[in-house]
């Protein structure tokens, strides 16, 4: 019985994802916050059936001993900073923002440890694939339909979908661009790059899939990423446009080799090196026209090459795409580090230092620095990092910095081992798992939540398929085609 409802918990909890800021929240589970994953209520169904079936009690992986000790430094540094004395001019206090991000990172951890510890066979890995391209596909379907009315504007349409929304997501829809589930369209540009092309390029490079249907070398996956990187461009995201340029250039890189496997399956067709290299730049040349056409109907996003053009525009290449303003954060966190080496200043206060270690220059060139900075009735002026490795940095200190590497370094390990192996079956999903990595340094540079589960499921899978290779290394048939 708990088997099974395992099962149905799992298929909920991947069918969810693209769903990140469910309206209908009660208050104890952040019903307050932006990021509200729907995953959150199946995630707690597998936790209690976890409990219940001691899947804890089983041999681990061995990656959640760096994992656990980057949450345990976390927590000491958060509660180290309750006894700072900090004084808080702000509309919220020190324990305030200690606890609702040790609640954030509990929430990412529950993810990952899901994600790692579920699937206990190949098989349930394959099932598990099938269930998120189910849940992705009906959240691109969403987001074709958002594309109408981002190439032609009609009211009454757009007056549906944006009723239709409210109940998806507590952000409005935009007229120029597609949030397809998401909270922004960035959010679901960088759920499109990271949580679900890596397994699509690493499956169409090696000629794999999870499902039976298949016409020569036409699979599902293959279509489910012409659909994904059509439906990307009009995010009109630059994060995302970015990770997937580093994906192509990658799948080059990550071609398959010739497999040495004597297991009596069939292994991916090798894909000439000529081959994958033609094609690769040839996508690239395709999308950078598709980008640079469709991008033209976004004055937003025509800002990255329309600087030299555009005769009214002022100040640096940087200041004009809007980007400036993340040196300064930048730059402003690692002073705050500098006075708080060892174990930074806990999770979530970095808002506190931020006004007093600004650097020494004007801030009118930035106006979203003003904004933040300047006190007003009904604003809540939080300031993050804006870059999730450099958040680590400046509020766990070189203590949990050095953890959390750990944790990513761990979980290459995993990739490397899986794509170094002479199986077909475990190249896939190491070739994946790198794929997924190498996103996940692009993404860094936007996102600096624990809640959001994109790299925590990322994480959780490929931990999860590097265990269950070691454990099970025989190849399944029909699965390599």
């Amino acid at each position: 019985m708990i088997p099974k409802l395992q099962k149905i918990f799992w298929a909920l909890f991947l069918l969810s994802l693209p769903v990140t800021s469910f309206p209908y929240f009660p208050s104890v589970m952040g019903g307050s916050a932006l990021v509200r994953p729907l995953a959150l209520y199946p995630l707690a169904g597998l936790l209690v059936l976890m409990l219940i079936s001691k899947s804890y009690a089983h041999a681990l992986p061995r990656t959640l001993l760096p994992f656990f000790a980057f949450v345990l430094v976390a927590l000491l540094s958060s509660v180290f900073a309750l006894t700072r004395g900090v004084d808080s001019a702000f509309e919220f206090s020190v324990g305030d923002r200690v606890l609702r991000n040790l609640i954030t990172l509990g929430m990412g951890a529950a993810f990952y440890l899901v994600s790692a510890l579920t699937p206990n066979t190949i098989e349930d890995l394959h099932s598990t694939l099938r269930w998120l391209y189910a849940g992705f596909s009906v959240a691109l379907l969403w987001g074709s339909l958002q594309t109408v009315y981002v190439i032609k504007l009609i009211p009454a349409y757009f007056d549906i979908l944006k009723k239709i929304q409210r109940h998806i997501s507590i952000s409005k829809l935009f007229p120029k661009r597609i949030t397809g589930m998401a909270y922004e369209p960035s959010w679901f540009a960088e759920q499109i790059v990271f949580l679900l092309m890596p397994w699509l390029f690493a499956a169409v490079l090696s000629d794999y899939t999870v499902f039976r249907w298949r016409w020569r070398r036409v699979t599902l996956e293959a279509l489910l990423l012409c659909w994904a990187a059509i439906v990307l461009m009009f995010t009109y995201s630059r994060t995302g446009l970015a990770a997937l340029v580093l994906l192509l250039f990658l799948a080059f890189l990550l071609r398959p080799r010739q497999s040495k496997s004597k297991t009596p399956t069939v292994s991916p067709r090798e894909i000439p090196k000529a081959q994958s290299f033609s094609l690769a730049a040839l996508l690239i040349v395709v999308l950078l026209g598709i980008v640079f056409i469709a991008g033209g109907q976004n004055k937003y996003f025509a800002r990255l090459w329309s600087y030299w053009t555009d005769e009214e525009s002022t100040g640096t290449y940087v200041q004009y795409i809007a980007f400036s303003q993340r040196f300064t954060y930048w730059e402003t966190a690692y002073q705050v580090y500098e006075d708080h080496p060892v174990l930074g200043v806990g999770l979530g206060n970095y808002v506190f230092y931020f006004e007093d270690a600004l650097p020494d220059r004007p801030l009118h060139p930035t106006p979203e620095m003003l904004y933040k900075l300047v006190p007003e009735e009904g604003r809540i002026r939080v300031v993050t990092v804006k870059n999730f490795l450099i958040r680590i940095f400046t509020e766990t200190g070189l203590l949990g910095t050095a953890a959390f590497l750990s944790f990513i370094v761990a979980v290459l390990g995993c990739a490397l081992y899986m794509w170094f192996s002479p199986q077909a079956e475990q190249q896939y999903w190491g070739r994946a798992g790198l794929l997924g990595l190498s996103v996940f340094g692009i993404v860094a540079f936007s996102v600096d939540s624990f809640a959001i589960p994109n790299m925590w499921v990322i994480f959780g899978l490929i931990t999860a398929s590097a265990h269950l290779v070691k454990r099970d290394p025989v190849e399944p048939s029909g699965r390599c085609v």
